[in-house]
């Protein structure tokens, strides 16, 4: 069962990240490639929304390349990663030692899910185990209910 939950949901996800989104404006596709940048002066803030200098000559840049219409919106990331050094992503890459970002968190939840299931699987086994309560159970459960409310 669990196994056809997670082939739907890498499913759902293979074709969210995939679809195609349609032509996009000149200014979307800045915005978008901006979107996905970090300014390198700055801390924690894109390319998009930084007033920065260095955030201003990078959108620039971004401009000037989408402008020439040469190169994919990947092809000009690429070259301003190379400019500034991969601080300037804002998502890391999901190859090499980068896609350990996106797979141990993933990978953590599968493990603590397969643990949770594997407790509550032997804690039932236990439970059976155990068999129906006696009359000497209640009973002793009675008294040290009785013992303890007259304690109090």
């Amino acid at each position: 069962m669990w196994s056809v939950v997670l082939l739907v949901l890498v499913g759902i996800l293979t074709v969210a990240v995939t679809r195609d989104r349609g032509p996009q404006t000149q200014q979307e596709r800045i915005e978008s490639i901006a979107s996905r940048l970090a300014c390198p002066t700055c801390d924690g803030e894109s390319v998009e929304v930084s007033r920065a200098s260095a955030a201003v000559a990078i959108r620039t840049e971004i401009a000037r390349q989408v402008a020439l219409g040469q190169r994919t919106n990947d092809e000009i990331v690429a070259e301003i990663e190379n400019s500034f050094g991969g601080r300037v992503l804002l998502v890391p890459k999901a190859t090499g030692l980068d896609a350990l970002v996106w797979v141990l968190p993933v990978a953590g939840g599968v493990i603590a899910v397969a643990a949770l299931a594997a407790t509550f699987r032997r804690w039932r086994r236990e439970a059976a185990a155990l068999g129906a309560p006696t009359e000497e159970d209640r009973r002793r459960v009675a008294q040290a209910l009785a013992e303890d409310t007259d304690g109090s």
